[in-house]
């Protein structure tokens, strides 16, 4: 019998549970073993139809109920194009499989690979503000334009307005749900889960198909955003909210953490700031997040002097357009034509590299831009 055949057996047995699974697979080192050599003192304790389906399985083998139900569940995801990945396997997400305990099992619909991209997850409010949207979106797209894949919940609020804008920053996305990859909820984000998986990202849970979005289930999930994850970003959140238990389970994994303050007056900032007084990194831009995390683009390819690093013509007419001092990004979008989600990501891209730096209303250029546009029109004359 294969490992996952097995844990997904010892999982089916009611009352047994992550908790139990992994006691067991500490004790005898396999699945295989675990279920084949199931410790009586502890089948003891589980709920009589438990009792009933193990011994069923070791009596009857392949025709038991408990393999029957494994072998159906397989075979459905391959008709429905579920991939199951279980934690013992190559392709399981490296980050997720570090922390104590991962999940034995995950079903992913998508792109299997989004999950070992370098991620950050962003996760907030259901009932978020207008401008914490905003700020959901806008983050999402900078950062997934500067190489990172954004991971959330797909929930109403800040996780769907966080997925959104990664999408827009044409960079993957994964949704992890509180219920099975076949049961999206709420169902008002239907539609955008087809969309991360039209856009290479991917739907990920570790409940077998069919399952329904119940509270218990929720903070299993905020674990798995954690853990696959380098660090979270918290943009809105109330004292009491699964985003700030997603935040602290980031803590214990040691993850970065970050929060955008807000106004004292919005309750919905509470969390954002109870975090950062716990030491949680302040953010006002997704560069400062980017240049902790080391993005794809944060640092250097080589040792070479920044301003001998080659420059495309959509950073050459950024660069131009500053020639002159300071521009706003509307000013920017004019003077360049750049659509503006591109131009957001692409002024990341450059702030990361030292060419320009961030000023309140605009953007302007650094000594190290100044010195790439001098050279370059040396080059030209």
């Amino acid at each position: 019998m294969d490992a996952l055949t097995a844990s997904m057996a010892l999982l089916r047995l009611e009352g047994l549970g992550p908790a139990r699974y992994w006691q067991l697979l500490e004790h005898f080192g396999s699945p295989d073993r675990a279920l084949l050599q199931f410790p009586p003192t502890l089948l003891s304790k589980l709920p009589p139809r438990a009792q009933s389906q193990w011994r069923d399985c070791c009596r009857l083998g392949l025709q038991s109920e408990l393999l029957e139900w494994v072998a159906a569940e397989r075979a459905r995801c391959v008709q429905i194009g579920v991939q199951l990945l279980y934690h013992g396997d190559a392709g399981f997400p490296n980050l997720l499989a570090e922390i104590s305990r991962p999940p034995p099992i995950l079903y992913v619909r998508g792109e299997a690979a989004a999950l070992s991209l370098p991620q950050i997850a962003i996760v907030g409010a259901r009932r978020a503000t207008t401008s914490g949207l905003d700020n959901a979106r806008s983050f999402a797209m900078e950062l997934a334009g500067s190489g990172f894949a954004i991971t959330s919940g797909l929930a109403l609020g800040v996780d769907a307005a966080a997925h959104q804008g990664a999408l827009r920053g044409q960079g993957a996305t994964v949704a992890v749900l509180g219920s099975g990859v076949d049961s999206v909820y709420p169902r008002q984000n239907r539609a955008l889960a087809e969309e991360i998986l039209g856009a290479g990202g991917a739907i990920v849970s570790e409940l077998p198909l069919g399952s329904g979005a119940e509270a218990k289930n929720f903070p299993r999930r905020n674990r798995i955003i954690s853990g696959l994850s380098m660090g979270v970003l918290l943009v809105e959140a109330a004292m009491r909210s699964g985003s700030l238990i997603t935040a602290r389970l980031a803590l214990e994994q040691n993850r970065e953490v970050f929060a955008i303050p807000g106004s004292i007056h919005n309750p919905m900032a509470r969390g954002c700031h109870h975090l950062i007084r716990e030491g949680a990194t302040l953010v006002e831009t997704s560069a400062d997040i980017a240049g902790q995390l080391g993005g794809l683009l944060a640092e250097p390819a080589d040792s070479e002097p920044l301003s001998n690093t080659p420059l495309d013509n959509q950073q050459l007419s950024v660069l131009l357009a500053l020639q002159g001092g300071p521009r706003s990004i509307e000013q920017l979008a004019v003077d360049t034509g750049e659509p503006a989600g591109e131009l957001m990501a692409l002024l990341l891209q450059m702030e990361l590299l030292e060419l320009l730096e961030q000023l309140p209303g605009g953007y302007q250029l650094t000594a190290q831009g100044a010195a790439c546009c001098l050279q370059k029109e040396g080059v030209a004359t």
